[in-house]
């Protein structure tokens, strides 16, 4: 079983920073993919918008390109979104998730761990 716990949100203005972190326990990182996706309210939820796995390969979806950057330290445990440049189209709420794999999943039902969220709103 794997315990996901995300902190970091907040409120920014537009073209401000946020880093999100994503705590994982019970399973080392060095087993995990870890992805990062959000839901904005009255929306249905997107694809993952970053991952990284086990080797430290990664994922971007070109709505964050350039904007987001997705890292890990293991010491802690920990993956990390630092998100530059929001835009108010990024509120939202980001959730972690986790999967077993060597792989990038780009879909949610292929993680099977999820954390609690943590909400971001970007001002205009």
């Amino acid at each position: 079983q794997v315990q996901l716990v995300e902190s970091g949100g907040g409120l920014v203005q537009s073209g401000g920073s946020l880093r999100l972190s994503c705590v994982a326990s019970d399973l080392l990182l060095d087993e995990l993919t870890i992805a990062w996706f959000r839901r904005a309210a009255g929306k249905e939820g997107e694809g993952a918008l970053s991952a990284i796995n086990r080797d430290g390969l990664t994922y971007y979806d070109d709505s964050v390109k350039g904007r987001f950057i997705i890292s890990k330290d293991k010491d802690k445990n920990t993956v990390y979104l630092q998100m530059d440049s929001l835009r108010p189209e990024d509120s939202a709420v980001y959730y972690c998730a986790a999967a077993r794999t060597r792989n990038l999943p780009r879909q949610s039902w292929e993680y099977g761990w999820w954390g609690q969220g943590t909400p971001v709103t970007v001002s205009p």
